[in-house]
C-alpha cells in the first residue's frame, strides 16, 4: 500500500519536466536538479520507513523500490522491464561465542571471531574436533574439503574445527554439517609469513556463499592453533540469523530509439544492505540515475540506452552477475560500455573515478581497452567544474566486475565507503581527516536521520560544521555527481568512438556509419571475495 502511495505522489512530477531538447550536456546537467534526487531519496527513506527499516533484496522494501522506479521510468516512455532471479538471502541479529572448558572464555565479535555470513541459526555446543589440519610449515591445507576427511573422526553433535584452504569456505562446513556436527569453526590458514602474509595469519571475516544449517565462524591462525592444542576444549556458539533462498529481481529501462547494436549501459544498486534504508548506499547512486533517465526521456539517443538498477548487490553482486550470464555472446558484444554508480554522495566524501588506466598503480590492473577513455570522459567534466580528482580502484566490490570480465570497457563514480579520509584528501575536498568517508556504512544510520538512528553525534557535528548535509549524504557531492552522471550518458549517447572506435553523430545530426566492432572476450579481472 505505501509503495502505490509514494508512486502516485511523484509520478507527475518527474517526466512532465523532460524535454527532447535535453540532449547536450549543458541542457541536460541544467535539467538535473539537486532537489529531484533529493526527491527520488527521501522517496527511499519513506519507503524503508514503511517496511522495517529497510530496502535489501528479498524484503518488502526492496520490491517497493523496484516499483516506484519501474512506475516511473514506464510513465516516462522507457521500455520497462524486471529481471527476476533467486539468491542467498542473509541477515545477522546477533551472536555470542564462548569457551566452556576448561577456561571459560568470552569471546568479542569482530574482534576473536565473526559468524561467517550465511551461518545457520541456532546454538552449538560441544566438544572441539580437529578435522585434518596441517600447523607445521607449510600449512598446504585441504582441512575440510573432502568428505572423506570426516571419516577417521567423530564430529556428531560436536563442533568442527577447520583450516583455511584449498576449497571455498561453504564446502567445508557444508561436510561438517553433512558429517553431524553441531558447529564449525574456520580457522585462518597460516600459509607463508606472518610479516608478508598477515590476511593469512589474521582474524577475518568470510561467507559461505549459500545457507549452511548449522552455526558457524571464523577466527585468526592463532586462536585455531590454540584451539586445536586445548585438551578437553568445549565451544559454545549461538547464532541469530536467516539464512535461506528468496527472489528478487533487476529493473531495466531502455530508451525507444538508437542503435541496439551499440548499447550504452549505465547501472546502480537498488538494493540496501540488509541493517538500514541505504541512504547514501545506494540511495544516492539510484535516485541519480533515476532523476537522469527522466530528464533523458524524451531525448532521441544515436546509440540505445540501457538503465539498469541491480538487486542483491549486497549479497555478493548477484543481480548484475545474473544479468551478464544471462546474455549470449552477440548481446554482450552489442554493449558499447557500462558505467557505474555505487555511493556518489558520502558525507566525507572524495571526488573518486574508476582508474580504467590503473594511472594510479594500486590493485587491480586497468579495465577493458576503452576503460581509459571513459575515465577521461569523467575527468574532463570535473576539469570543467575546477574541481579535483582522485583515481578509484577496480577492487572488485561493486557491479562493473561482471561486465569487466567479459571485457565490456568500464567506469564510474566513487564518493568512499568505509575507508578513512586521509589529510591530503581533505586539503583537496575538505571535511575531517581521521573520519571515515561514510561514518554510517553497511549500518542503519545510513538514513535521512543518521544521529536519532545510532550515528556519532559528534562526528556529524564536526561533518555538517563543513558540509551542508542530507541526511547521511553530502549535497555538494551529490549535486556535481548527479551531473557528472548526466554528462556522460548523454555523451556516450551519442557517440561512443572513443572508447570502441564506433563512429557517433552529434544530436539532430545526420546518422554516423560504421559497424562497432565486436568486443574481445576473456579478459579476466582480480576480484577479492573473501569465499575460500
Amino acid at each position: 500500500m505505501a509503495a502505490s502511495t509514494l508512486l502516485g505522489t511523484v509520478a507527475l512530477a518527474g517526466p512532465a519536466q523532460a524535454s527532447p531538447n535535453n540532449n547536450t550536456v549543458k541542457k541536460l546537467t541544467k535539467a538535473v536538479t539537486v532537489k529531484g534526487v533529493l526527491k527520488h531519496l527521501d522517496k527511499f527513506q519513506a519507503i524503508a520507513d514503511a517496511n522495517d527499516g529497510t530496502r535489501a533484496s528479498g524484503t518488502p522494501g526492496y520490491d517497493a523500490s523496484a516499483d516506484y522506479v519501474a512506475g516511473l521510468l514506464k510513465k516516462a516512455g522507457y521500455q520497462v522491464t524486471r529481471q527476476q532471479f533467486d539468491f542467498a538471502f542473509y541477515e545477522e541479529f546477533g551472536s555470542s561465542f564462548a569457551q566452556v572448558a576448561p577456561t571459560p572464555t568470552t569471546y568479542t565479535d569482530g574482534v576473536d571471531y565473526a559468524l561467517m555470513d550465511y551461518s545457520g541459526a541456532g546454538v552449538a555446543e560441544g566438544l572441539v574436533v580437529p578435522v585434518d589440519l596441517a600447523l607445521a610449515p607449510p600449512r598446504a591445507s585441504t582441512s575440510g574439503c573432502e568428505a572423506s576427511d570426516f571419516a577417521g573422526v567423530d564430529v556428531v553433535g560436536k563442533i568442527a574445527l577447520m583450516q583455511r584452504g584449498t576449497c571455498a569456505f561453504g564446502d567445508k562446513v557444508a561436510n561438517a554439517e553433512a558429517a553431524g556436527a553441531a558447529g564449525a569453526i574456520v580457522m585462518n590458514q597460516g600459509n607463508g609469513t606472518p610479516e608478508a602474509n598477515p590476511d593469512r595469519y589474521d582474524f577475518f571475516g568470510g561467507t559461505l556463499g549459500a545457507p549452511v544449517g548449522i552455526p558457524a565462524v571464523s577466527v585468526s591462525y592463532y586462536t585455531g592453533e590454540q584451539f586445536a592444542a586445548t585438551a578437553g576444549l568445549v565451544l559454545r556458539i549461538e547464532a541469530d540469523t536467516t539464512s535461506e533462498i528468496r527472489s528478487t529481481e533487476n529493473v531495466f529501462a531502455q530508451s525507444k530509439h538508437g542503435r541496439t547494436d551499440n548499447v550504452v549501459v549505465a547501472g546502480a544498486h537498488l538494493d540496501s544492505d540488509p541493517a538500514g534504508p541505504g541512504f547514501n548506499d545506494n540511495g544516492t547512486g539510484s535516485a541519480a540515475l533515476l532523476e537522469v533517465a527522466l530528464q533523458m526521456a524524451k531525448v532521441k539517443p544515436y546509440n540505445a540506452v540501457r538503465f539498469a538498477w541491480w538487486g542483491a548487490e549486497e549479497a555478493g553482486l548477484i543481480g548484475s552477475q545474473y544479468y551478464v550470464d544471462s546474455l549470449t555472446e552477440q548481446q554482450v558484444a552489442d554493449i558499447a560500455l557500462y558505467l557505474n554508480f555505487d555511493m556518489i554522495g558520502s558525507p566525507n566524501y572524495v571526488f573518486g573515478v574508476y582508474d580504467g588506466d590503473d594511472s594510479a598503480q594500486q590493485g587491480a590492473g586497468p579495465g577493458p581497452e576503452g576503460s581509459a577513455e571513459i575515465e577521461k570522459v569523467f575527468e574532463d567534466f570535473f576539469a570543467s567544474r575546477k574541481l579535483p580528482t582522485v583515481p578509484s580502484d577496480f577492487t572488485g566490490r561493486s557491479d562493473y566486475g561482471a561486465f569487466i570480465n567479459v571485457d565490456i570497457p568500464a567506469g564510474g563514480l566513487f564518493t568512499g565507503a568505509e575507508g578513512i579520509k586521509t589529510a591530503e584528501e581533505a586539503a583537496l575536498f575538505g571535511g575531517v581527516a581521521g573520519v571515515a568517508y561514510d561514518p554510517c556504512y553497511h549500518q542503519a544510520c545510513d538514513s535521512r536521520t543518521p544521529v536519532a538512528d545510532g550515528a556519532d553525534a559528534a562526528v556529524y557535528k564536526s561533518l555538517g560544521k563543513k558540509y551542508k548535509l542530507h541526511g547521511n549524504v553530502n549535497v555538494f557531492a551529490l549535486d556535481v555527481n548527479a551531473d557528472a552522471i548526466a554528462a556522460s550518458v548523454i555523451t556516450f549517447a551519442f557517440d561512443t568512438s572513443a572508447v570502441n572506435g564506433v563512429p557517433g553523430k552529434a544530436p539532430g545530426k545526420g546518422k554516423g556509419k560504421g559497424k562497432p566492432h565486436g568486443h574481445k572476450h576473456g579478459h579476466k579481472h582480480g576480484h577479492q571475495h573473501h569465499w575460500k
